[in-house]
């Protein structure tokens, strides 16, 4: 089949019940755009909470940040911040911290490929993505490897297929494409696979702007319609303790002054890059993600940007990043406490340092999926696929993740209890000691009612044994293989798709965009 004809193939979505070969129109879940149906819980009473935002105040005015990109540091010159040159140092007054949380929106609508795609991305919406920038990627049948091409394609296709996952991650790393050419090819891959909303690493501003070129372009936007609303996000970390590099400070200015969503996220490890206790590591995250927002309002107040974290700790036995811990939950529930302070929609992040897919990296997934649940993320990372502290992504991991990521979208959807759902007339069919198999309730709904597994095999072990007893690893397999083979992709123009193919091979002729250091 050529690329045209690919192009002109009409998309179709999938479910559960398709991908468990149960009839398709038995039940049609929509997962595309969910809210949280959880009051959220908090780690700290709120007096400490406002201990802890002044202290991140203090940290700021008293001790500084480095930011080590000249053009930041005369943006928050020109702000009234006491800026040494020097030294790198900037120290930020609270009130340019109060002006930056003013002008920030706490609502930002995302306009993906396609319609149904679209998102808003506010305090009480539920978006999930899964894990991202791994060098490996790993399955049952090629193994452990460093990630390629063809494993960033595949690993966008499976992203597309499911709609519990709603936006586009870096999923791993393509090492076999030449950093100065790899953003040509992740955009590409991004916008002829999927129509979910497309990721842009910040790595120096020749690459976010070939990639803002490419990313209007295919959608047919002009200039103006692209600044006008957020078509793309980045992930901006900072260094931790107390330092943005030129990169990311970059990636600030650059989204904000397009119009395009950063997703603030400090980096903190209790215990390594930042204080061992859950307080005094999420002070730290604190500060350095209101530094960046005001970075990011001084570039061009009003711009989208959503307050994140990821806080975790170590093994201190070891140094190893672990994830999944009662820390890490913690840490969550204080971080949702901070976002709703300032009243920014935010970032948190699930994941394992598992090194296989096995009982450890269900548990310390699910285990912080729930942290970021009962914390009231609006946008939550690495809940699909991520092993070893985020070194690998897993193609069974993604797809057995999705089970529990499916199940809390169930659970956001309105449970009845009309007339109907309460069912006294099935209660006066059916006698004492008889069963609702036959009822005229159950026969009315029993196609509709319950939830249908992805992966999980509720059969009998008889059965189980019969069709192969296998775990749900290798069923996950199975289901990889099967949505890639299937190949749905999203309907797509083939003179935009030309027209970008044209752009990355005359701007790979000229000899691409090299990172900044």
């Amino acid at each position: 089949m050529t690329k045209a004809e690919r192009s002109k193939r009409p998309r179709r979505r999938r479910g559960a019940a398709q991908d468990t070969g149960a009839d398709p129109a038995a039940r049609r879940p929509d997962y595309t755009r969910l809210r949280n149906p959880f009051p959220p819980m908090p780690a700290f009473s709120d007096d400490r909470i406002a201990a802890m935002h002044e202290a991140a105040l203090r940290v700021l005015e008293e001790q500084g940040v480095r930011i080590l990109l000249p053009e930041a540091r005369a943006l928050f010159r020109t702000a009234g911040a006491r800026v040494d040159d020097d030294s790198q140092m900037v120290f930020i007054g609270r009130e340019i911290v109060a002006e930056a949380l003013a002008t920030a929106p706490a609502s930002i609508p995302l306009r993906a490929g396609a319609r149904h795609r679209d998102l808003v991305m506010e305090p009480g919406a539920m978006i999930f993505q899964p894990g991202a920038g791994a060098p490996h990627a790993t399955d049952l049948e090629r193994g452990r490897r460093p990630a390629t091409a063809a494993d960033f394609r595949e690993l966008v296709q499976l992203t597309q297929a499911f709609d519990v996952l709603h936006i586009l991650p870096p999923l791993v790393e393509p090492q076999d494409v030449p950093v100065h050419l790899r953003h040509y090819f992740t955009m590409e891959a991004q916008l002829t696979l999927s129509d979910k909303l497309p990721f842009v690493f910040s790595r120096g501003r020749g690459q976010v702007l070939d990639s803002f070129e490419m990313l209007a372009g295919f959608r047919g936007l002009s200039d103006e319609a692209f600044r006008a609303e957020s078509h793309c996000f980045t992930i901006i970390n900072t260094n931790s303790p107390r330092q943005i590099d030129v990169p990311m400070a970059q990636g600030l200015i650059d989204f904000a002054r397009a119009g395009q969503v950063a997703i603030v996220t400090p980096f903190t490890l209790m215990g390594a890059m930042a204080p061992i206790t859950v307080a005094g590591a999420v002070t730290l995250s604190h500060a350095e993600a209101l530094a960046a927002i005001a970075l990011s309002q001084l570039a061009n107040p009003g711009a989208p940007v959503a307050y994140g974290t990821f806080t975790s700790n170590v093994d201190m036995k070891s140094g190893a990043p672990a994830f999944g811990t009662p820390e890490h939950f913690k840490a969550s529930l204080a971080a949702g406490q901070m976002a709703r302070l300032i009243g920014l929609p935010w970032r948190c992040a699930s994941g394992s340092a598992a090194n296989v897919n096995d009982a450890q990296a269900a548990h310390e997934t699910q285990f912080a999926l729930w942290g970021c649940l009962l914390a009231g993320a609006t946008v939550s990372l690495h809940v699909a696929g991520w092993l070893e502290g985020g070194l690998t992504v897993s193609y069974e991991k993604l797809i057995t993740d999705l089970e529990p990521l499916q199940m809390v979208a169930e659970l956001c959807a309105a449970t009845p209890a009309d007339e109907a759902e309460i069912a006294l007339d099935a209660l006066a069919e059916i006698g004492p000691g008889g069963h609702f198999f036959g009822a005229s309730h159950t026969m009315e709904r029993y196609r509709t009612a319950f939830y249908q597994p992805l992966v999980a095999d509720w059969s009998n072990f008889g059965t189980w044994q019969e069709r192969g007893a296998q775990g749900a690893s290798e069923r996950a397999t199975t289901i990889w293989k099967r949505v890639l083979e299937e190949d749905a992709r999203p309907t797509i123009d083939p003179d935009r798709a030309e027209g970008l193919a044209a752009f990355i091979a005359r701007r790979s002729e000229e000899g691409g965009a090299q990172p900044l250091n």
